[in-house]
């Protein structure tokens, strides 16, 4: 395969994170793929934010899973986005999405939404929870799976291999060239977070690597 660039959260370092301004201007930078994160409000929709809870990327406060879609809806993402629900994002850009799921609640629903709107082949699903691929892989076999790491050990290639990885994401600053060359060994893909300097991107394809999420909109230039 060849280098894989993911948008972080879209682009992050630039725009409102996980918003569709931060989409569409990774898709409008020629960004391979576009990430996102996924947890379930109160009501059950699939809402596009990395936390837990809303503080932190909007002027709200409070846990995703005790608020309402209406009311995350009223709240401002930055620079007067509105939180994205899953589905808008599936509609507001072309590009392949890696989409995250935080909320282990949430793998069932995904699933769900993939089906209805037809986009098992664009959509691939990561997660830290094994647990949560696990259930992807049993409602629909079909769909890519992506094992997201911090642990590094022996097991992670019995890890991916379990709930049919094929591609693990892996944080760059623990990377070395001996769980690069296991897992490209075992047949499994390696792309590293987050990637945005040029001595990050060196080390990337040092490591050689088959992809890398960024937060920016370009690659920066090697000093």
């Amino acid at each position: 395969m060849s280098f894989l660039t993911v948008g972080h959260r879209g682009v992050m370092g630039v725009e409102p994170e996980n918003t569709l301004r931060s989409f569409r201007r990774a898709e409008k930078a020629g960004l391979d793929q576009i990430e996102l994160d996924l947890h379930l409000s109160k009501d059950g929709a699939l809402i596009v934010m990395h936390d837990a809870d809303v503080d932190r990327t909007t002027d709200g406060a409070g846990l995703v899973r005790d608020l309402t879609l209406d009311e995350i809806r009223g709240l401002d993402a930055g620079l007067g986005e509105r939180v994205p629900v899953f589905e808008e994002v599936l509609e507001a850009v072309g590009r392949p999405i890696q989409a995250e799921i935080k909320d282990v609640a949430a793998a069932r629903a995904l699933a769900d939404a993939l089906s209805a709107h037809g986009a098992t082949d664009r959509v691939s699903v990561l997660s830290f929870h094994d647990e949560a691929l696990a259930e992807i892989r049993t409602l629909l076999p079909d769909v890519r799976t992506v094992l997201v790491a911090g642990d590094l050990g022996p097991e992670i290639v019995t890890r991916a291999q379990a709930v049919g990885a094929r591609l693990v994401s892996l944080e760059l600053r623990q990377l070395n060239l001996d769980v690069v060359e296991r897992c490209q060994a075992a047949g499994i893909a390696v792309m590293a977070w987050t990637v945005n300097t040029a001595q990050e991107w060196a080390l990337a394809r040092a490591l050689r690597l088959d992809g890398a999420a960024t937060d920016l909109p370009e690659e920066p230039a090697a000093a």
